[in-house]
């Protein structure tokens, strides 16, 4: 059917104005909350000044009044983003903590991101762990339909004896810290497989050579293979590691010396990165 021709008229009065081409910018959104925006700027502009500004130079800086910069200035000072030394503003510590979040949240996805990519150039799901105040503590998994993580069916912390994941971390220690450990965590039978008392475990674990990789086989899961690359930087006690099927076992130290090659590669990186 043709459309050429005029619209009927109950058509035509039913279609709004169109708004000119030389409208106006539509004014910013009523929700903006001016103090909020101030307050914000002045924190900013603080920040721009390590060793400390006065307030006349603040509010000039900001752009603000002199009587509204006082009263911004107070307010974040009582709630503690900024401190007041002499006459001087500076970051407090609600500020740092916010920021120390930020960095961390970064570091934190750094890890995320080198853990995916590790986990499809190698095909094994991957774990990085650390020990912290006692415990082992698995701070991030990386898996996949394809390479899935071993469930967590006996709590890793309290069976770090079995996992090579927890006797990598155990290596890492020094021999009361590992004593404790296993005091507080003592040896028991996860599998027909795992190691059998503390003292056995104690023995493998002095005969472990700095820097090498950690197996073990089917100690903490039936059916599954593991191993763990240490990663010590300073005091902290950590470690990458990896699984799979136990009849893929032949792939484990190949795999572990291709994870170990990966990491020296970004230790940098991943140094930085350690106290996720």
């Amino acid at each position: 059917m043709a459309t050429t021709g005029t619209a009927p008229a109950h058509l035509t009065a039913a279609v709004p104005p169109q708004p000119h081409a030389s409208a106006s910018p539509a004014p910013a959104p009523a929700t903006l909350i001016g103090s909020v925006q101030r307050a914000m700027r002045l924190l900013e502009t603080v920040a721009g000044h390590p060793y400390g500004a006065p307030a006349k130079q603040l509010a000039r800086e900001a752009g603000l009044a002199l009587p509204t910069a006082y009263h911004l200035l107070r307010t974040l000072v009582h709630e503690g983003y900024l401190r007041r030394e002499k006459g001087l503003f500076f970051l407090g510590e609600a500020t740092e903590r916010l920021t120390g979040r930020g960095a961390e949240q970064k570091r934190r996805g750094m890890v995320v991101g080198m853990l995916a990519r590790w986990r499809d150039a190698l095909g094994v799901p991957l774990y990085y762990a650390v020990y912290r105040e006692g415990e082992v503590d698995v701070v991030c998994v990386s898996d996949s339909p394809v390479v899935p993580a071993v469930q967590e069916w006996a709590d890793f912390r309290e069976t770090g004896h079995a996992h090579a994941v927890g006797q990598c971390l155990l290596s890492q220690l020094d021999e009361e810290a590992r004593r404790d450990h296993l005091d507080r965590h003592p040896v028991r039978p996860v599998t027909p497989y795992t190691v059998r008392d503390a003292q056995s475990l104690l023995r493998r674990l002095e005969r472990t050579r700095r820097g090498e990789p950690v197996t073990e086989r089917q100690e903490y899961a039936l059916g599954t293979v593991c191993a763990a690359i240490p990663v010590t930087v300073g005091t902290t006690a950590a470690t990458m590691a990896f699984s799979l099927p136990a009849h893929q076992t032949d792939r484990l130290l190949p795999t572990a010396r291709r994870l170990q090659a990966e990491m020296q590669r970004v230790m940098g990186s991943l140094a930085l990165s350690i106290s996720i």
